[in-house]
């Protein structure tokens, strides 16, 4: 719980037991975890925004859209919000759809604290991992807005392995100009050597 991104993620409670329902939210914010509950997969939905961050702890079992079926309807949506889905019904079969869903963990009642808490702390851990990835993701969008055309052009080459002649030849113009143009994709990009401008090359290839 000591990583800064982990102080915006929240548990997402989904359990229609009133009584279930307090009790997680209270043992989990005496844990130090924000959540926020709901009755239901659809009251879920309802108030889903995509800027959510954090892990989903749903029950199996709810009336209505059941806790696989939420995690499915969000997969399916191409959000990654974690799950850890709970039950007092567990079998082979649920489980193995939970995992198909790509979820945390699958944890039959009664479980004990330190359980519950494990789980959730892998799904903030993969949470992290995404928003950062997500972070990175931009910043070199934004990085590679600033390119010109040419240089553009210069670094999908540099990205394919020629080298300085190579490039000059491939696009008619001269080896020392190939060098300026690397000189300014290095200073734009930040990029600290040439394979950190093949890493951008080939973001710039997937944009």
């Amino acid at each position: 719980m000591s990583s800064p991104v982990h102080d915006v993620l929240t548990v997402y409670i989904v359990e229609d037991d009133a009584a279930m329902r307090d009790s997680l939210s209270l043992m989990l914010g005496l844990l130090g975890f924000r959540t926020v509950s709901f009755e239901s997969a659809e009251a879920f939905l309802d108030t889903y925004r995509d800027q959510w961050a954090g892990c989903v702890v749903a029950d199996l079992r709810l009336p209505g859209m059941s806790g696989i079926e939420l995690q499915a309807d969000l997969r399916a949506r191409g959000k990654k919000l974690p799950f850890v889905i709970i039950t007092g019904h567990g079998d082979v079969k649920s489980a193995r759809a939970a995992f198909q869903s790509e979820a945390v963990d699958f944890i039959e009642k009664p479980f004990d604290e330190a359980e519950l808490r494990l789980a959730i702390e892998k799904g903030f851990e993969r949470e992290s991992k995404r928003i950062q990835s997500a972070e990175t993701g931009n910043d070199q969008t934004l990085r590679l807005a600033k390119l010109t055309q040419r240089e553009r052009e210069v670094l999908e080459l540099v990205g394919k392995g020629l080298h300085a002649k190579e490039i000059a030849a491939s696009l008619n113009i001269s080896a020392r100009t190939v060098e300026v143009h690397k000189a300014r994709l290095m200073a734009k990009l930040e990029a600290r050597n040439v394979s950190e401008l093949v890493r951008f090359a080939l973001a710039a290839e997937k944009g």
